[in-house]
């Protein structure tokens, strides 16, 4: 019969065995997953801060534009007319830039999602293992492309393209060419998050249809496209959110006159591109024009905000799962 030191010692090599280790390396161990749930913690407080600070400075700046006299917060949130650059007879009605902002967004929407999913399907359903992971590489290589070279890319071959070819109505700043250029930064997004969620369909799904007489395209269409639908909503939301928030292309093609207009071949101004102006420009750190660019950050911020909650909604109601 063993006795208590040959117990002892079995006991203490199964521990370290099953990786418990000695006492010393236990308190070590205990050490280094506090200190890593330590940063951790760290992180994500860190990003709840830094949200919250971004947020009190709109909140702060934006209160004091809408307290100087040259400012009506009733013009500014109802008024039809931007044109800060007057003097002192400014006007400060917000609904040109946020127009022209939509406008923008929805032609870059109308080309990228359609086109976005579509490829997603191809490269999901159709495509041979070599040409996925050739084209999706590629495609993924556009969402590192700096914006400005959008931007130059819609001055120099779409915009002319357009007068070309469409219409002469389109000059060389104009809603078209700019969003036509968010549209193809923003596809990769859409093409990669939407192939990532038609992949992650269950192989059962397909072999379910196939098994009572689907073709492939019905496969695709009615049976793999619906089961993904959060997925494709969520590529959809980030792209548009994208859109939304993007400066350097609508800044350079877009062009700098705010209005109230549904025309492509117009020329527009974005919040974003008006943020730039002001930023990039000569006006003065306390003057209205200045602290304007303050007031329309913080309707971009509520109007992606916003979004983002409509978004999450919609997640809820078409999320899918599976056992």
């Amino acid at each position: 019969m063993p006795d208590a030191h040959s117990v002892t010692r079995a006991a203490r090599a199964a521990s370290v065995a099953l990786g418990r280790g000695t006492p010393r390396s236990a308190r070590v161990r205990e050490v280094r997953e506090r200190a890593i749930r330590a940063s951790l913690v760290a992180c994500a407080t860190l990003s709840v801060v830094t949200t919250f600070a971004i947020l009190g400075i709109l909140l702060v700046e934006t209160g004091q534009f809408l307290s100087m006299p040259e400012v009506s917060v009733t013009e500014f949130l109802t008024g039809t007319t931007w044109a800060p650059l007057l003097g002192g007879k400014g006007q400060f009605g917000v609904w040109p830039l946020v127009c022209g902002t939509l406008l923008v967004t929805a032609i870059a929407a109308a080309f990228a999602l359609p086109v976005g999913l579509i490829t997603a399907i191809y490269l999901s359903e159709y495509a041979a293992p070599r040409v996925r992971a050739t084209v999706k590489p590629v495609l993924e290589v556009l969402a590192g492309i700096p914006t400005v070279v959008y931007g130059f890319f819609a001055l120099s071959v779409i915009t002319p393209f357009l007068h070309d070819h469409v219409s002469e109505r389109f000059s060389t700043f104009n809603a078209l060419g700019a969003g036509l250029a968010v549209g193809i930064m923003i596809l990769p997004i859409v093409a990669s998050l939407s192939e990532d969620a038609l992949r992650a369909v269950p192989r059962g799904l397909r072999d379910a249809a196939a098994a009572l007489g689907s073709t492939r395209f019905d496969t695709s269409v009615k049976v793999v496209v619906p089961a993904a639908l959060s997925g494709i909503m969520a590529s959809w939301l980030l792209a548009i959110t994208r859109a939304i928030g993007e400066t350097m292309i609508v800044a350079l093609a877009a062009g700098g006159m705010a209005r109230m207009t549904i025309d492509p071949a117009a020329e527009v101004q974005t919040m974003t591109a008006w943020m730039v102006q002001m930023f990039g420009g000569d006006a003065q750190a306390t003057g209205v024009e200045y602290r304007s660019s303050y007031a329309v950050a913080a309707v971009l911020f509520a109007i992606t905000l916003g979004l983002t909650m409509v978004g999450n909604l919609i997640l809820r109601a078409f999320r899918e799962e599976y056992d």
